[in-house]
Formats: structure tokens, C-alpha cells, sequence
């Protein structure tokens, strides 16, 4: 075959390609039982005018959205009534979480350490997130280490190395075929409880990876909370030849015990003896503030309620926990096919909210809903789920009106298809499922939930020094 032949024969190979490329219909067509697909000229049209997120400018304007204008409280009036990255607070209050800021700045004045409870599904795992937001409000009110944990997990952890021997059994409410479900409901305020008979230890390191955040590297305190001991259990903590005393506090059948070392230290051990319920073992500074890291994967967050509630009550009093973050919702939204499903998830959401309410009644709740989520069509495009807007409001108003804040992670994010532009962003923010953050893309998140609620912080300083009824003036609300 001659070279004209041959060019002949592929510039009729490339028309044909093209006229169906431009006859194509974007949907495909059936014949027989079959769909045909093909790329097409419509689809491609349609692709070309869909809106797409530029990842680096929904970050740049977050940026902008934080500046502090020459007008203070203009700044703090429009930061609280119209920018999108706020905290949504019930009735706008913006005095909403001054409880919790007075007691981050009691914690380090009285030498105590106050805790938020992070609960969250497979989102915040490896402590993604929550690190951040410890770091931050450990820089801001001080503090240090991981904050609490099971003493036994087969669930890897990014901040602490944690090796128990002897007689430990764990217990989980939320695992899959190789974990195992107690006989009761008392699982704590981890989730997990482990049960103790005999003798055994558990050694503490703080991990120190190239990425472990400052305050993660050593710490100054180890605590246990445990129930349901025998007459002779006994713990002691050291580090090295340092023995601290413990501090012994007792609620309701619970007792959390501290030792608290001369300074910082990188190790510690805790030596067991008797038998005992253990809910959960803590890593922390002398005082300060810390944030409790615990996921729950594949849960939408309503399997909370089944945990006992006196002792549930009793652990977050005794432990200082001033702030719980429920972040749940991802879950639910492949399910989320139609307004009746959402409305009956709601109702869940509402049991969730008036359990923790009840639990925690000198602490605030802040409720973080979804992500961007995309998945697969029919046609093979990556879009964001259909009823992931109506889903992301549904949980706002919920929150509101059942006295819980709200923070709006889907529009952080910049809403309906961000997450295609996470994933494709250099580094990527978010892995190839469409769902999970990678480790940068959660400090993005982290770091811009913690620049939103030391906004509100920032905002009860300056109230100190302003007489109330000019704020409110101003305010307007």
C-alpha cells in the first residue's frame, strides 16, 4: 500500500471518530439489550460549561475571609452573619462558646487539662484533623501529647506508640468481624473498653515522624480511667526511674487517676495489677488544653446512644471535657437518595444531638456534617451525589435548632464538585475514592476549622475589654 493510501486511510479513520464523536448522544444509545457509549460532542460541551472549582482560589479567598479588617467589629459582624467558612451558631449567638473559652483559659491558670471530645467516622482516622486542631489550641492555651486513647486497639494510631502486655481484652462498639462486642453497654467515652485481669503494663511513646506536630512529640502527664475494680487492682506510672505521685479523682463508680512528671518526657510505663474495666488511657501536658481523637469507620454516628449513659456522663466530668465535635454524615449520603431517607436520618441526628446534650450538660456541641462526595455515573463522569446540598442543610438546621453549632466542611470546601478538583489538586487533597482526605488535604481542614473557632476566641478577648451594650449595639443582633 502506497503512503498516500495509507494517509487516505487514516484521515477517513479519524472522520469517522469525529462524526460520531459529534453525532454521539451524550447518554449513550441502546441497541438491543445493550447501551452503547461513546465519547461525544455533547457531553463533551456539557463537561466544558460544568462548573469547576479551582481548589487553590476557594483556599486564597478562605484566606481573604480571614483578614482582620481596620473596623474590628465590622470584621466580627460580618464574619459571623456572612462568611461562609463562620461556625453556624444557634439563634447567632455569638456568645455561644464563651463557657468553653473560659475554661480553656482556667485550664493552664489552675494546672489542669481541659479536653475536646473529637468523635468522628473514617475521616478523622490516624488522628487526621483533630491533630491540628490540638496543635493549634495547644499553642493558644497550652498543653502538650496525644490526649486519650484505648489502652488496647487494633486500630493504628498516628501520634502514640502504645504496647500492652498481659491480660488485656478489648471490646468495641463499632468493628467488623474481627472485633468483638461486650456483653454490656459500658464502652465509655472512646467507644472501646478493655478488660483487665492479672498483671500487665502499657508503654507510652510519642511517635516522631518527619510530619508529627510540635506538641505531639513529648508529654507530661499519663491518666487512666477506669470501672469496676477489684479490692487489690493497683496502677502505678514512670518514666525512666521517676515515679510522680497520683492524683485521684472518683465519679459515680469511675476513677481517673494522674501522675504528672517533673517535666516533659519522650516514655512512660504503666504497671497493672488486679482486674478492671479500663476506658481509656491519656497522654498530656501539665496543663492546657487537648483534643480526644476518636473514629468510628463506617458509622454515621447514631450507634452513640447505645453507650451507657451514666457512665458516660460521670467519664466526661471527671476528665474535663468542655467541647464535643461530632463529625458524622459521610456515611449516610450514598443512602441519601430521596428527601423521606434524609428526613429519617434527621430524626436520627436528633436523638444523637439530645443524648449528647444530656451527657455533657456544662459543655458546648459542635456538629460538622459532610464533605464533598462524588461518585461514578452511568456514563462514567465523576460527579458530586445528587442530594448531598439538600443533605448538608438538612444537618445544619437540625443542629441549629436543637442548640448545637454547625461548621459547613461541603461549602469550606467550595460545595457541589470540589472534591473531582481536591483529588486532582498538586499535592492531591483527597484520595481516589472520591470520599477520604490524604494527610494534606485534613490539615487543610483542621487548620481552617481551628482559624474559625479562634476567630469566635479572639472575639470573647476583645468583648473583656468592651463595654457590653456598645458590642451588642454594633453587633446588631
Amino acid at each position: 500500500m502506497k503512503a498516500r493510501q495509507v494517509l487516505a486511510f487514516i484521515f477517513c479513520v479519524f472522520l469517522l471518530l469525529g462524526a460520531a464523536w459529534a453525532a454521539f448522544p451524550a447518554g449513550g444509545m441502546r441497541v438491543g439489550g445493550m447501551r452503547l457509549r461513546f465519547a461525544s460532542y455533547q457531553g463533551h460541551i456539557r463537561d466544558a460549561m460544568e462548573q469547576k472549582v479551582n481548589v487553590d482560589s476557594v483556599l486564597n479567598a478562605l484566606d481573604g475571609r480571614f483578614a482582620m479588617h481596620e473596623d474590628t467589629l465590622a470584621f466580627y459582624r460580618e464574619f459571623f452573619y456572612e462568611n461562609p467558612d463562620r461556625i453556624y451558631l444557634p439563634d447567632d449567638d455569638y456568645t455561644f462558646f464563651d463557657p468553653v473559652f473560659r475554661a480553656f483559659e482556667r485550664a493552664r491558670q489552675e494546672g489542669k487539662t481541659v479536653r475536646v471530645a473529637h468523635y468522628g467516622d473514617s475521616q478523622i482516622e490516624l488522628d487526621r484533623i483533630s491533630q491540628d486542631l490540638r496543635e493549634a489550641l495547644q499553642v493558644k492555651f497550652g498543653g502538650c501529647g496525644t490526649g486519650m486513647f484505648p489502652a488496647l486497639t487494633n486500630t493504628p494510631m498516628a501520634s502514640v506508640s502504645r504496647n500492652s502486655s498481659g491480660g488485656f481484652a478489648s471490646y468495641v462498639m463499632v468493628g467488623d468481624s474481627t472485633t468483638r462486642h461486650a456483653g454490656h453497654r459500658r464502652y465509655g467515652p472512646l467507644t472501646q473498653v478493655v478488660s483487665f485481669n492479672g498483671k500487665g503494663t502499657i508503654n507510652l511513646r510519642p511517635l516522631k515522624q518527619k510530619s508529627t506536630l510540635e506538641h505531639l512529640r513529648s508529654f507530661q502527664s499519663v491518666s487512666i480511667l477506669y470501672g469496676r475494680a477489684s479490692d487489690n487492682f493497683t496502677v502505678t506510672a514512670q518514666s525512666d526511674t521517676t515515679k510522680p505521685k497520683p492524683a485521684v479523682r472518683r465519679r459515680g463508680g469511675l476513677t481517673w487517676t494522674t501522675w504528672t512528671f517533673p517535666a516533659p518526657v519522650e516514655k512512660a510505663t504503666l504497671k497493672l495489677s488486679g482486674s478492671a474495666e479500663i476506658y481509656g488511657v491519656s497522654t498530656d501536658g501539665a496543663a492546657g488544653v487537648t483534643v480526644d481523637n476518636i473514629p468510628l469507620r463506617g458509622s454515621t454516628g447514631h450507634v452513640l446512644v447505645r453507650n451507657d449513659k451514666d457512665l458516660l456522663k460521670n467519664a466526661l466530668e471527671l476528665d474535663g471535657t468542655a467541647l464535643v465535635i461530632l463529625q458524622f454524615g459521610g456515611n449516610f449520603v450514598p443512602a441519601s437518595g430521596s428527601s423521606k431517607a434524609i428526613s429519617g436520618h434527621m430524626d436520627k441526628v436528633r436523638e444523637l444531638i439530645a443524648y449528647y446534650r444530656e451527657v455533657t450538660p456544662g459543655a458546648r456541641i459542635l456538629f460538622i456534617g459532610p464533605s464533598d462526595m462524588a461518585a461514578s455515573t452511568e456514563d462514567g463522569r465523576i460527579v458530586s451525589y445528587r442530594r448531598l446540598p439538600e443533605m448538608v442543610d438538612s444537618l445544619k438546621a437540625v443542629s441549629l435548632a436543637n442548640g448545637v453549632a454547625y461548621w459547613d466542611l461541603y461549602r469550606m470546601m467550595g460545595g457541589q464538585n470540589s472534591m473531582s478538583q481536591w483529588v486532582r489538586h498538586r499535592p492531591p487533597y483527597a484520595g481516589p475514592d472520591y470520599v477520604h482526605f490524604t494527610p494534606a488535604g485534613a490539615k487543610v481542614v483542621g487548620e481552617t476549622l481551628s482559624r474559625s473557632l479562634l476567630t469566635y476566641y479572639d472575639f470573647y478577648d476583645l468583648r473583656k475589654t468592651l463595654p457590653a451594650d456598645a458590642v451588642q449595639q454594633r453587633m446588631g443582633r
